[in-house]
C-alpha cells in the first residue's frame, strides 16, 4: 500500500472526523463511552434503585455528560419523603454537573455564548418550554417556574434524566453553561447560590438593601448561609444570623454574619426581637431574609425590621402551611416593603459563577457547606441523612 504524506493527512483527517463528538477524552470509561449507565430510580417512598439502562443515542443537538457530583436540594428530600409532586418513578438531582463526553454536531456554544467541546465541565439551568418570556438577560422575566427542570422529569425511554445517575442526556432546547474554570465542590454549589442570586436580585429592587445596611438573616441552613455569604461579598458587614442551632450558627460567622443570635436563648418573640436589636447595638434592621420554611418564623420576622425597612421571603419552596400576621403593626404601620423570590433566572445562573470566585478570593470558606459526600450506591443514606439534618449540604460524587 503506497502512503505517502497527503494519504496520511487524509486518513489522519477522517479518523479526527470521524471522533468528534462521538468520543469521550482519554482516561474516561477507558477512552470510550460504555452501552449501559445506572440511574438512581426513586421507585417508592424513601425507596430509590440503582437501574441499568442503554445508553440512549445522541441525537445532533444532545449533549452527553458523564456526572461528576450533584447536592441533595430540600426538593429531593421532599419527593423522597412524600412525593408532593406526584413523580415516582423519577430520576432526581437537579444540582449536578459533570464532563462532556459526546456532542451533537449542531451543538457549538453554551448559553452565555461560550464555545463547548468535548471535555468540557458543565451545568444545566432549564428546558425551554415554548415560552418567549424565558430570556437570558431580562431580569424581568419569569424565572425557571416556567420551564422543565432536569431532576424533575417523569420518566420516559431516555431515563438519564437528572444527575443521581452515572450518565444525563442534555436534549436540544436545554440551556447547559461551560463552568470548566471551577473546581467540583463549586460547580455542585452552583445551583443553590443561583437561588440566594435571584433573591438578593430581587432585595435590591426595592432600593432599601445598601452597602451600609443592617440585614437578619433567619435561618442558617445551606439557603441561609449563602445568603450570608452573598451579602458579605457585596460589602455589606453587618449581618445578624438567627438560627436555633448552635453549629449553623458558628457556620454563619464562618459566611460572614458580625453577630448570631440562638432563639431557643429566648423566651417569646418579644425578648427575641429584642435580642435582635441589641446585636445591631440598640437598633432594627433595615432588612431582612426569611430563609425558613417554617409559617412562625415568617410571623416573627417582621418584628425584627425597622420602620421602612424591607423583607424578602424565600423560605416557602413547597407550600409549607400559612403564617399569621397582623396586617396593620406588621406590614401597614412600619411601611414594610416586601419581595418573594422563588428559584432564579437565567442570569442569574451567569452571575453566580462570579459570586463563587469572588468569594473564594475574600476567603470565604464556601466549600465547606458540603458536609457529606455519598457515592451513587449510597443514595438512600444520603437523602436519610439530609432529612435528619446532620450536616449542611449533602452531596453525591461520582468516583
Amino acid at each position: 500500500m503506497d502512503i505517502n504524506s497527503s494519504n496520511i493527512e487524509a486518513i489522519v483527517r477522517q479518523v479526527l472526523s470521524d471522533m468528534k463528538g462521538t468520543q469521550a477524552p482519554a482516561g474516561t470509561a477507558g477512552g470510550s463511552i460504555p452501552s449501559s449507565a445506572r440511574v438512581a430510580m426513586l421507585t417508592g417512598l424513601e425507596r430509590f434503585e440503582l437501574k441499568e439502562y442503554p445508553m440512549p443515542p445522541v441525537g445532533d443537538d444532545d449533549i452527553l455528560v458523564k456526572v461528576e457530583g450533584c447536592g441533595v436540594c430540600g426538593t429531593d428530600a421532599h419527593e423522597f419523603k412524600r412525593d408532593p409532586f406526584g413523580l415516582i418513578p423519577v430520576a432526581l438531582g437537579h444540582e449536578g454537573t459533570g464532563e462532556i463526553v459526546k456532542m451533537g454536531k449542531n451543538v457549538k456554544k453554551d448559553s452565555a455564548g461560550k464555545p463547548l467541546a468535548v471535555g468540557d465541565k458543565v451545568v444545566t439551568c432549564m428546558i425551554f418550554k415554548d415560552n418567549p418570556d424565558i430570556t437570558m438577560f431580562d431580569l424581568n422575566k419569569q424565572n425557571v417556574g416556567g420551564a422543565d427542570v432536569y431532576g424533575l422529569l417523569p420518566d420516559d425511554d431516555v431515563h438519564l434524566n437528572g444527575w443521581f445517575s452515572d450518565y444525563i442526556l442534555v436534549r436540544g432546547g436545554s440551556t447547559v453553561f461551560n463552568v470548566s474554570d471551577l473546581d467540583l465542590d463549586s460547580r455542585i454549589l452552583i445551583e443553590p447560590c443561583a437561588v440566594l442570586i435571584h433573591a438578593v436580585e430581587r432585595a435590591k429592587t426595592t432600593g432599601i438593601l445598601r452597602f451600609n445596611s443592617r440585614v437578619v438573616v433567619q435561618g442558617c441552613g445551606p439557603i441561609g448561609l449563602i445568603c450570608i455569604a452573598i451579602l458579605r461579598t457585596m460589602g455589606i458587614e453587618n449581618i445578624v444570623a438567627v438560627d436555633g442551632e448552635a453549629k449553623r450558627l458558628e457556620f454563619a460567622k464562618l459566611m460572614g454574619a458580625d453577630h448570631v443570635v440562638n432563639f431557643k436563648d429566648h423566651n417569646g418573640i418579644e425578648a427575641l426581637t429584642s435580642a435582635v436589636e441589641n446585636a445591631f447595638g440598640g437598633y432594627l434592621a433595615d432588612f431582612a431574609f426569611q430563609c425558613t420554611g417554617s409559617p412562625i418564623a415568617h410571623s416573627n420576622i417582621y418584628k425584627f425590621i425597622r420602620n421602612g425597612g424591607g423583607l424578602c421571603e424565600l423560605g416557602f419552596f413547597i407550600n409549607g402551611g400559612d403564617a399569621t400576621i397582623n396586617p396593620h403593626f406588621d406590614i401597614c404601620a412600619k411601611e414594610i416593603t416586601t419581595v418573594g423570590s422563588w428559584v432564579y433566572t437565567l442570569r442569574d445562573y451567569a452571575t453566580t459563577f462570579d459570586f463563587l470566585k469572588r468569594a473564594k478570593a475574600i476567603g470565604l470558606p464556601i466549600e465547606k457547606l458540603i458536609t457529606h459526600k455519598y457515592p451513587l450506591e449510597e443514595i438512600n443514606e444520603a437523602l436519610k441523612t439530609n432529612l435528619k439534618m446532620e450536616g449542611l449540604k449533602i452531596a453525591i460524587v461520582n468516583k
